[in-house]
């Protein structure tokens, strides 16, 4: 059975939500499932999972959020090289330049990005954007 740590961020609630559809598809696939907002995580959470999904809206100027998941982010990022990551969240404009930015940033400290991010405009509320988040967690632990 896989473990799958999910750690992120949500100011509006849109990546909480991803988060919780995501959490909810891997368990369906019995997969052991730690779902943590990233002031409740800690490294603990990365180096014991065979996979992690970190989660983060674009803010501002397309950047991750700077008080609680920037640090955490700079705290990991030269203790994942080898672990497998997928990254994901919301975006209110933009063309999802953060999560490039983001993807490339893990990739050059050595993780093993897995799957595709996974972003959503707004809420994940159309059938399309669920069923995304929930092919997002199945993948994740097949």
């Amino acid at each position: 059975m896989k473990k799958l740590s999910i750690i992120y961020w949500s100011g509006t609630g849109n990546t909480e939500e991803m988060a919780n559809i995501i959490y909810e598809s891997a368990k369906e696939q019995g997969a052991e499932v730690i779902l943590k907002f990233v002031n409740e995580a800690a490294l603990e959470d990365i180096s014991e999972s065979d996979v992690t999904a970190l989660g983060c809206p674009a803010m501002g100027d397309e950047v991750l959020e700077e008080s609680e998941m920037e640090p955490f982010i700079e705290s990991i990022e030269d203790k994942i090289s080898g672990k497998k990551l997928a990254l994901f969240g919301s975006y209110g404009w933009g063309d999802g330049k953060w999560m490039i930015d983001w993807e490339e940033r893990m990739s050059s400290k050595g993780a093993n990005i897995i799957h595709d991010a996974l972003i959503i405009n707004g809420k994940p509320e159309s059938d399309e954007d669920t069923n995304l988040c929930r092919e997002f967690g199945k993948s994740l632990v097949k």
